[in-house]
């Protein structure tokens, strides 16, 4: 049972075509459009945050973004949506320890609309998973995750030389795809976008973090578009916690402050899903 009303959309100024949406998913979200992008995968992210800027709670057992957003069945629409249209789903170890046991596919997040999302994908000539890209510099993952085990999903861990010694010192199963791009240190994003690609063919790429590995995308240019969620929650910090933000490892502003522009607003209940683009380095190659 589908148990939620259309969003509202408030505001749009998308352009492209529109994608072909079941009829459920139209008249749930509306169109949904990207821009035309040749020659190049189109690169989304994904996030909610609380009113005063919280991505994560950093309490065990409340650290993924459900937490964010109070489960909100919206929000869990608009990421399935997401990981429906990505022919890949980046996200780092953090966001991997917060929420040990997901995949990143569209079928599990919003499960009554699992058969649609299944349909939109077929629609989109994509009948396979999304590839679901772990990146880690240190390689400190843990391979009896179901995103490792289940078979259900394509994986691939992008790290570094000594990442990759340490991840297959845990001998890792021949259906897991690990690349070092690095002897050691920070991952470069246009590195990771480049053996992603090379690994499975992309028209567009998500990613849904963590805050490190967000700024990252940001810093180098490499973000095209962000869908982001406004939840009606005041989180709270102190000086016990830390309690990320949407960005964290990187200063920008005010000496290379980075401003998006408004595409689109949508709401559903008191939540908001907001929608801007970014000036990308790759938009100019």
């Amino acid at each position: 049972m589908i148990d939620l009303t259309p969003l509202d959309t408030l505001y749009d100024a998308g352009r492209g075509e529109a994608l072909p949406l079941p009829i459920e998913l139209a008249q749930l979200y509306g169109p949904l459009r990207f821009p035309p992008h040749p020659q190049r995968p189109y690169v989304i992210g994904n996030f909610v945050t609380t009113l005063d800027g919280v991505v994560s709670l950093q309490v065990a057992g409340h650290a993924g973004g459900g937490d964010i957003s109070g489960f909100n069945l919206h929000d869990q629409l608009v990421m399935g949506l997401l990981r429906a249209v990505a022919d890949a789903v980046i996200v780092g170890a953090g966001t991997l320890r917060a929420s040990p046991q997901i995949l990143w596919i569209a079928e599990q997040t919003y499960r009554p609309l699992a058969d649609v999302y299944r349909s939109f994908r077929a629609a989109l000539g994509k009948p396979q998973p999304p590839l679901n890209v772990i990146v880690t510099a240190r390689g400190e993952i843990d391979l009896s995750l179901p995103v490792f085990q289940s078979g259900l999903v394509p994986v691939l861990i992008v790290t570094t030389a000594e990442g990759a010694r340490q991840i297959r010192s845990q001998h890792p199963s021949s259906t897991i795809q690990i690349e070092a791009i690095e002897t050691a240190g920070s991952l470069s994003v246009r590195s990771i976008l480049e053996v992603v690609s090379r690994v499975r063919p992309c028209e567009v790429i998500l990613t849904e973090g963590g805050p490190r590995l967000m700024g990252d995308f940001l810093a180098e240019k490499q973000l095209d578009e962000l869908f982001l969620t406004l939840a009606p929650q005041i989180a709270g910090r102190d000086d016990a916690t830390e309690r990320p933000g949407l960005v964290a490892g990187k200063i920008f502003a005010p000496q290379q402050a980075v401003w998006g522009t408004l595409k689109s607003i949508k709401q559903g209940g008191s939540h908001l899903f907001l929608r801007y683009s970014f000036e990308s380095a790759t938009a100019a190659e």
